[in-house]
């Protein structure tokens, strides 16, 4: 009866007071050990149903008290806590990144006027989604933003206003979004290790043992703040928890680890280092000259340890023309390093991948194709983000094809361990196929992206001339008529220009982005398939029968 009366309590409340309830139920000992008192002196049912009902009482008494208090005290204070971030994504899709972060985080988002950087402000509550940015490279917290600095004339006197500029900075509420960046990549770290550890237990012992798992999942929960937060960073979703757990953390909650608590009596000398990324011609001092005065005053204000290799903090001074940024990294490593395992000699970084996907705008049930797929980079992007459409990864290099379903294969192994359990797979194939001959019905496909040859490193400039038309010519054939787009990079222009100069009929071209891929000058042209139906250029001299 109790158990029952409980659970419907608990399918009626949200997911905070879900976390609420199970603690309240038991917070008050002396309570429950009056009830369980009374229970043991009366003799009769009806006096037993009574203090049963009594202690139900009570816990949801306490626990309704417990839900206003948390939603009326930390989310109010966690709420009231903004931070802008910036990010810095592939250089031309600025405007794609900042529609990503409006439609997923609700943040307006300014553009840089130094290309490949974007700035938005979030709530602390909002900072593990931004983590789940599919179009955006390096992240960081924005300390102060200068976007007239009026520079002296020598360089003796700009080096002494960046020693002094280190003291006169707000580093209070960037360096607490630090901490509250570095706890959650850790409890990360923490979380996947052990859920690689209980993949392959249950990989290998098949359904495994049942205790092991709940001492795994105990490991999890065994400090309410870390499974929250944990969950929050694997499932953007759950918004109700997360204002409470920041407003925990940022008021430092009495649920701490004794890790935690140990190193607040005890606190290391933090290490750190500055990165300068400077731009502008009219500056009369190098970036390294910059980095080490400005690095010099922050040791002094902070009592830091500089470490160029192993640092905890790395503080960032970004400099274009007369604007300078300083802010704290959040990460420390791309965030475009997450599908591929197996690399290409021209693998495409996955921000790049999604950048072009997502301007070709694919809607449920599409049919996406990559013809020249190398290493799965696009395919494997879009059915990542795109589960709903039907992915196709083709190249006529079997090597290629093969790292291909390597990567498919890695991906799908990630997501097992992971959650514990077999995947469903991804909706993605990988074939070995002919360009300039798809083995695809006419008009049977809505979308094609991919990265052509640049003539480089692949392929030559001089076979381009030829390639690139054939392979016009066939996207044109399966692309459906009217509603098809194609998206294609390429650095080289000169050749793609002609070539489509001459399909006309079949493409139209919408849009131009320019790119810079690996310090080289590329473009990505967003192409919409024409009405007209496709005619074989063999029949075009005779009755121009369809394919």
């Amino acid at each position: 009866m109790m158990s029952l009366a409980v659970c419907c309590s608990l399918s009626s409340s949200s997911s905070s007071g879900r976390a609420v309830l199970f603690k309240s139920r038991f917070a008050d000992e002396e309570i429950e050990a009056d009830c369980i008192r009374n229970l043991g002196t009366t003799a009769n049912m009806s006096d037993v149903q009574e203090a049963t009902n009594q202690l139900l009482d009570v816990s949801l008494h306490e626990n309704q008290e417990s839900i206003q208090v948390m939603e009326s005290g930390p989310r109010s204070e966690s709420e009231q806590f903004q931070v802008t971030i910036g990010a810095t994504v592939p250089t031309g899709f600025e405007q794609t990144a900042a529609d990503e972060v409006t439609e997923k985080l609700g943040s307006s988002c300014q553009i840089s006027r130094d290309r490949g950087k974007i700035y938005f402000d979030i709530s602390v509550e909002s900072l593990a989604q931004v983590h789940c940015l599919r179009s955006v490279d390096n992240l960081f917290v924005v300390v102060q933003e200068f976007k007239d600095y009026q520079f002296k004339e020598t360089k003796e006197e700009v080096l002494k206003d960046f020693e002094e500029l280190a003291g006169k900075l707000p580093w209070s509420d960037p360096l607490k979004v630090w901490k509250i960046n570095t706890s959650f990549k850790k409890k990360k770290t923490k979380r996947k290790k052990i859920n690689q550890n209980s993949g392959k237990e249950k990989i290998d012992n098949g359904r495994g043992d049942k205790t092991d798992e709940r001492d795994v999942k105990k490991a999890f929960t065994s400090n309410p703040l870390d499974s929250h937060i944990l969950d929050y960073y694997e499932n953007p979703a759950i918004k109700e928890e997360v204002s409470t757990l920041v407003g925990d953390d940022l008021a430092s909650c009495k649920d701490e680890t004794d890790e935690s608590s140990k190193e607040e009596t005890n606190p290391e000398v933090l290490k750190f280092r500055v990165t300068c990324n400077r731009a502008g011609e009219k500056h009369c001092f190098s970036s390294n000259e910059a980095a080490r005065d400005f690095g010099g005053a922050v040791q002094e204000y902070f009592k830091w340890k500089a470490d160029m290799t192993n640092f905890d903090v790395e503080v960032l001074l970004n400099i274009h023309d007369h604007e300078i940024v300083v802010g704290i990294a959040l990460t420390e490593e791309s965030l475009h390093r997450r599908n591929i395992t197996h690399f290409g000699p021209t693998t495409l970084r996955s921000t790049v991948a999604y950048g072009m996907l997502r301007l070709c705008a694919p809607q449920p049930t599409d049919i996406i194709v990559d013809p020249m797929c190398g290493t799965g980079a696009i395919p494997i992007e879009g059915a990542t983000e795109w589960s709903n459409c039907y992915h196709i990864a083709g190249d006529n290099n079997p090597l290629a094809v093969n790292r291909a379903a390597n990567n498919i294969s890695s991906l799908l192994s990630k997501s097992q361990i992971k959650e514990g359990r077999p995947s469903w797979g991804l909706p993605i194939d990988a074939v070995q196929w002919d360009i300039c001959n798809l083995p695809l019905r006419t008009g049977s496909v809505d979308i094609i992206v991919t990265d052509m040859p640049f003539g480089k490193r692949m392929g030559s400039k001089k076979r381009n001339w030829n390639l690139y038309p054939a392979c016009l010519r066939e996207m044109s054939r399966v692309c459906r008529p009217g509603t098809g787009r194609a998206v294609l990079l390429t650095q080289d222009k000169k050749c793609f220009t002609k070539a489509l100069s001459g399909m006309g009929h079949v493409w139209r071209k919408v849009h131009t982005v320019w790119v810079n891929i690996g310090g080289l000058h590329a473009a990505v042209y967003l192409l919409k398939r024409t009405p007209q139906a496709f005619v074989h250029p063999s029949e075009q001299d005779g009755e121009r029968t369809p394919w």
